[in-house]
C-alpha cells in the first residue's frame, strides 16, 4: 500500500535516524504492529516497524533480541529504535534487505520446498546456539496454556491433555533463543548472494528448542513424517522427539483456536485430526460408557 506518508512514520524517521521520509509503502498491518518500507531523503531505504502502546513487546525488546543473536545468525541491522515523539507508539528501524523472501522464492519455484525446509532448520539451529541473556523475555508454559484457554473451549484443552502433560513433565533443559514465528516469509534473501536473514522478532523469547522447531513444522505444514524428518535431519542440535510432537499438538491447537470460522477453521481441524491419528498417545479419546443389562 502506497500513498501519503503517515505522520507517525515521518516522526519516527526524523526522531530516530534524523532523516525525512520520501516514500512509504505499508508491508503489513496487525492489531498492534504495522511495518513500512521507507525511502529516506538521504537515499537510504529502511524498514520501520511500529508497535502500539498496548503491544506486549515493543521496539526496545525486539531491538535487543536482534542484536543479541546477530553474531550467530544473519539478521537486519538495527538503525534506530525508541519512542515516537507525539505518539504513543514505539518504532524499530532496520536496514532494508529487499523484497524477496524465502517463502515467495519457494512459491515462484526459485527454491524447492525441500530446500526451504532445510534452510529454515539450519537457521533455527544457528539461532538456538546464541547465548540467552538473563534479561531475555520468557513466557512460561502455564501462561501459554492460560492464554489458549481463553480462546479454546474446555473440551479442546481436555482433548490434548496428554500433550500438555508431556510438555509440563519434561525434564528441564537449557533455554534457547526462540524466534516464535519462523516460516518462509520471515526469512529475507538479501542480494547479491541471497544470504538468508531472519526477520520479525516480535515473538522472540527464551524457551525450549522443541517448541520453536515444532512451531516451524506447524506454520510450514510440515507435520507429515516425511516433511518433519526433512526439518529434523537438517536441524543440527539434539531434539526430544516425543516433546517435539507434543509441542506440535499444542501449536496446532492454538492455530485452530485463533482461526477464523469457515475454511480456515476447517483446515486446522483437519490438521489436528491428522495429528491425533499419527500420535494418538498425545490425545485423550473419550469412549462411550458401557451400559450393563
Amino acid at each position: 500500500m502506497t500513498g501519503a506518508v503517515p505522520a507517525v512514520v515521518s516522526r519516527a524517521a526524523l526522531a530516530l535516524v534524523g532523516a525525512p521520509v520520501r516514500t512509504a509503502c505499508r508491508l503489513s498491518a496487525r492489531s498492534r504492529t504495522a511495518v513500512y518500507r521507507v525511502g529516506l531523503m538521504d537515499g537510504r531505504s529502511v524498514v520501520i516497524k511500529l508497535y502500539a502502546a498496548t503491544a506486549r513487546r515493543n521496539a526496545a525488546t525486539e531491538s535487543a533480541a536482534i542484536r543479541s543473536v546477530a553474531h550467530h545468525v544473519p539478521v537486519p541491522t538495527v538503525v534506530g529504535y525508541g519512542h515516537v515523539p507525539g505518539h504513543e507508539a514505539t518504532a524499530l528501524i532496520t536496514s532494508d534487505l529487499g523484497p524477496l523472501t524465502l517463502g515467495s522464492a519457494m512459491r515462484s519455484g526459485l527454491v524447492s520446498d525441500e530446500r526451504t525446509l532445510k534452510d529454515l532448520a539450519g537457521l533455527l539451529g544457528r539461532l538456538h546456539r546464541a547465548p540467552v541473556q538473563p534479561w531475555a523475555p520468557r513466557r512460561p508454559f502455564y501462561e501459554q496454556v492460560a492464554s489458549l484457554g481463553r480462546r479454546c473451549p474446555p473440551s479442546g484443552l481436555d482433548r490434548i491433555g496428554p500433550a500438555l502433560a508431556a510438555i509440563t513433565d519434561a525434564s528441564p533443559t537449557a533455554l534457547v533463543w526462540c524466534h516464535g514465528d519462523l516460516h518462509g516469509d520471515n526469512v529475507v534473501l538479501a542480494r547479491p548472494r541471497a544470504v538468508r536473514h531472519l526477520v520479525d522478532f516480535t515473538d522472540a523469547a527464551a524457551g525450549p528448542r522443541e517448541s520453536d522447531v515444532a512451531q516451524t513444522l506447524v506454520m510450514t505444514n510440515a507435520l507429515s513424517p516425511l516433511l518433519a524428518r526433512t526439518v529434523t535431519d537438517a536441524y543440527p542440535l539434539a531434539l526430544d522427539h516425543r516433546l517435539l510432537s507434543a509441542w506440535a499438538v499444542f501449536h496446532t491447537t492454538r492455530s485452530w483456536a485463533y482461526s477464523s470460522p469457515g475454511d480456515d477453521r476447517a483446515l486446522w481441524e483437519r490438521r489436528l485430526d491428522d495429528l491425533s491419528r499419527r500420535t494418538p498417545y498425545l490425545f485423550r479419546t473419550h469412549r462411550p460408557e458401557r451400559t450393563h443389562r
